[in-house]
């Protein structure tokens, strides 16, 4: 098998600035809440005395605000024309807040997951973008509509908040912008053609994007949603204030929810998590609340905006299955042990445990572990965001990291509930690693340069606003501007300054985690100057785990299977974690589908194998390409061509009642007045069995005039059977007239089927036998969906191209082409969805040699 093996590469356009942004936005947290101690020692208590009332009525307002949400897909999906369930939508918004949180362009990145249900339902991926884009939109506008008012009439009072006109301006900004460009770009204006200019291949994708005519009604009715959305925001903060006991502030609330989103505009790594929150409390401070009041405000706020909706999110996918709950589980709860952590070392300890640790422990061994579990803990949330896309090396992080904490946790202050969530979810790792597997990119001398770089900038922006606003009692200075940022500087350099004494622990603290945060960095960047070096490379035996190790990550299709069949060549792409399966004929390298790989390393990998067959002199060609996957070749300036449809069955709308039906339960009554029956059988399977399965196989093929033929479908292979479940269908003497074997399906909730064969003497009926057999056996597996597979040459009722009129006419006037309108009608009688399947190539000329090319990759 011909495999092109590279090593994995850093896609260097990616950079992790939202990531330091938000660690840089923790650490002022930290440093805030820090100083703060002694209120948050009181919060516990003060939040045991909330009032019950107002709790549930802020649950109320939790689910409007979800209401709301999903409204605004409802809509956005509408006005597009495309239609949208609301319960479907529901969905989309819990998954899409869910992973928000861990995905490094936060609400913006998680807008490109759609559920595979509603792709299958017929909503495509361009639709789903047109209407993200009208959904975001939507929200940055409402942002600047509510917090016009609320920040003018703010400024009317005191000019605490003046410098807030600055959030409102810049948001302005980025909406007079997006408006100018798309207007731009869809009458073809100026931008268009510059665009045009600079990036040719993003053109197709572009005009397919601003193809969409919106209604304006439904779109109003969007952005009455959205408007809805902050008042639900700022009457959570309202209804924390009245469940706090406090005197309520109508314009305290209004301003601190317009800066708090403000910030998460700017913060959007795990939803401005510590932004906010710091933002939160200094805002209703300025107000007259006290420190306890304003930190009690934040959290029963958050809680009710941000941790329930999270929490909803996570059972969302939890219910998707198994081995989807298995990957999502430890990340969430790697993020929970992190802000444990965080909270740990903020809040003081226990005074008994505290004296029972000093017993045995050292005081600046203590000390040591508060930091130590600071770090641990911010380390863990970035592991999590890591950890959830499947990367071993977060895994071994995270196994280590948690290691450390509970050591930590119980060296701190003994700090034993800590150390008991730590060791519950090292175990949970530990069961959970085979799901962790996808391996971390290379070019590790500019990543780490980028990264110093970087970190260097956000520790001189953290440490300036630490020691300019630092109370003068912790370093008996009153640091200038320029002070600040030399000591910070000094400090991350990791240079001796004898001129800087703290005089508290507090402050002691501080140096020591600014110092650590650069030996931390300094590390990191020796480590990536010989981490090239330590690579190596895997034997062939390890190439076809790989490949089914990516499937079990990023596959999609009911064809994924073949794609580590025994006759496909394999590539590895040198820049990503992605595979293509493709084999060899007349000049072609012919793709199965397109890349295994994240969404938006599609289009790189196209064109990287595109450069690898252009060196080997190939033509290059994509088989069996979904409607919806081609956007991405249009990026690459490929050409189509519709090829036929596949059919998609949703279970739990199939049955076998009323009139479309009674021919269907005429023939399955037939067979069974005739003595005939069907059985699943699991597997593994004896070789007796095979061996009647192999006979009827042989007998059909002989029977129909058929060769076995491979690539997009399997031939009859005992080994590859013997571990499949089957479908049988059995006469009056318990014999095995007709069978079908099911194959792994990767596309989510749904299976499909390989091989459908009988005997040449078998009534007609068994394969709907079969068929509504698999139908039972789908719902006890809990599937939605059956893939019935393609039908070639049928379902084109608008031809594109003079190249697809040919193929209309061959398929309904040539004799040789007319089986396929009798699989089409047996299809039918099953089919909910038929999905469009395509050839892509790369000119017209491709099209004279393609069919003879397929013919021949066809063939065992």
């Amino acid at each position: 098998m011909l495999k092109k093996i590279g090593r994995h590469t850093l896609n260097l356009s990616k950079t992790y600035w939202k990531e330091v942004i938000a660690l840089l936005m923790l650490l002022l947290a930290y440093v805030f809440f820090r100083s703060e101690r002694r209120e948050l020692g009181l919060i516990v208590p003060q939040l045991e005395r909330a009032n019950s009332f107002w709790l549930l009525t802020g649950l109320c307002v939790t689910a409007i605000y979800i209401f709301f949400q999903t409204g605004m897909y409802v809509l956005s999906f509408k006005s597009i024309g495309a239609s949208l369930k609301f319960l479907h939508a529901a969905e989309m918004f819990l998954k899409r807040n869910f992973l928000s949180v861990f995905l490094p362009a936060g609400g913006v990145s998680a807008l490109a997951y759609t559920p595979s249900k509603l792709r299958k339902e017929g909503l495509n991926r361009m639709q789903s973008h047109q209407a993200s884009g009208l959904f975001a939109f939507a929200g940055l506008l409402t942002i600047f509509i509510v917090g016009l008012p609320v920040i003018t009439y703010s400024l009317t009072g005191t000019n605490s908040f003046k410098n807030a006109w600055w959030g409102l301006l810049v948001i302005l900004a980025i909406i007079f912008f997006l408006v100018l460009i798309s207007r731009s770009l869809k009458k073809k204006g100026k931008a268009y053609l510059l665009v045009e200019k600079i990036f040719p291949k993003l053109m197709p994708s572009i005009d397919e994007l601003f193809a969409a005519n919106v209604n304006s009604k439904s779109y109003a009715g969007v952005i009455g949603y959205s408007v809805g959305v902050e008042c639900t925001g700022i009457l959570h903060i309202y209804i924390a204030m009245l469940a706090m006991g406090v005197h309520p502030s109508f314009e305290a609330s209004a301003v601190g929810y317009v800066v708090a989103v403000l910030l998460m505009v700017i913060s959007p790594f795990m939803r401005g998590l510590g932004a906010v929150e710091l933002s939160l409390v200094y805002i209703l401070e300025l107000f007259g609340y006290s420190s306890l009041e304003a930190i009690s405000i934040t959290v029963l706020y958050r809680l009710f905006e941000f941790w329930l909706p999270l929490a909803l999110g996570f059972i969302s996918f939890a219910l998707k299955g198994k081995q989807l709950f298995v990957r999502i589980a430890p990340a969430v709860l790697i993020f929970m042990l992190g802000l444990i952590n965080i909270i740990s070392v903020v809040t003081p300890p226990l005074a008994d445990r505290l004296r029972l640790t000093r017993q045995f422990i050292p005081q600046e061994a203590i000390h040591a572990s508060n930091l130590l579990v600071l770090f641990i803990g911010l380390a863990l949330l970035v592991a999590s965001a890591f950890l959830i896309k499947g990367y071993r090396s977060a895994w071994w992080l995270a196994i280590i990291f948690c290691v450390i904490s509970l050591i930590g946790n119980l060296t701190k202050a003994l700090d034993y509930e800590e150390a008991i969530f730590a060791t519950c979810i090292l175990i949970l790792l530990v069961f959970s690693a085979s799901q962790y597997r996808v391996r971390s990119s290379l070019k590790w001398m500019r990543l780490g340069l980028i990264s110093v770089v970087t970190v260097f900038i956000a520790v001189c922006i953290f440490g300036f606003i630490g020691f300019y606003f630092i109370d003068k009692k912790h370093f008996g200075i009153d640091f200038s501007w320029q002070e600040s940022l030399v000591y910070s500087a000094k400090i991350f350099l990791l240079s001796a300054d004898n001129t800087l004494h703290p005089v508290t622990r507090f402050g002691q603290e501080y140096i020591r985690l600014i110092r650590a945060l650069g030996f931390g960095t300094w590390g990191f960047a020796l480590f990536t100057l010989i981490r090239p070096y330590l690579s190596s490379y895997g034997n062939d035996a390890s190439f076809q785990e790989r490949a089914k190790y990516l499937l079990s990550q990023y596959g999609n299709s009911a064809v994924d299977y073949f794609k580590t069949y025994k006759d496909k060549l394999l590539f590895f792409s040198d820049r990503y974690d992605a595979f293509m399966a493709y084999r060899i004929a007349n000049g072609f390298a012919i793709v199965l589908e397109e890349p295994v790989c994240a969404e938006e390393n599609k289009v790189g990998v196209i064109r990287e194998f595109d450069n690898h067959c252009r060196k080997m002199g190939l033509k290059l060609a994509f088989y069996r390409v979904d409607e919806n996957s081609i956007p991405w070749f249009n990026q690459v300036r490929k050409q189509k061509i519709f090829i036929g449809q596949e059919a998609i069955l949703q279970v739990s709308d199939f049955s076998l009642e009323g009139k479309d039906k009674k021919s269907l339960r005429n023939g399955l009554n037939s067979l069974q007045k005739k003595g005939f029956a069907t059985a699943i059988l699991t597997a593994p399977h004896d070789d007796l069995l095979l061996q009647s399965l192999q006979t009827i196989s042989d007998e059909w093929l002989r029977a129909f005039a058929k060769k076995e033929q491979v690539f997009s479908q399997g031939m009859f292979e005992p080994s590859e059977i013997r571990g499949q479940d089957i479908i049988v269908v059995k006469d009056a003497l318990g014999e095995i007239v007709a069978f079908l074997n099911i194959i792994p399906d990767f596309s989510p909730m749904e299976c499909t089927y390989d091989l459908i064969r009988k005997k040449s003497d078998a009534p007609g009926g068994c394969m709907d036998a079969l068929v509504v057999k698999l139908v039972e056996y789908a719902r006890e597996k809990g599937l939605q969906y059956i893939n019935l597979g393609l039908v070639p040459m049928t379902g084109n009722i608008q031809p594109q191209s003079p190249a697809e009129q040919v193929v209309k006419f061959a398929a309904e006037k040539m004799k040789r082409f007319r089986h396929f309108q009798t699989l089409r009608s047996f299809k039918e009688k099953y089919a909910s969805v038929w999905q469009n399947k395509y050839i892509v190539y790369s000119n017209d000329f491709d099209l004279v040699q393609l069919p003879a090319a397929l013919q021949k990759v066809m063939k065992p």
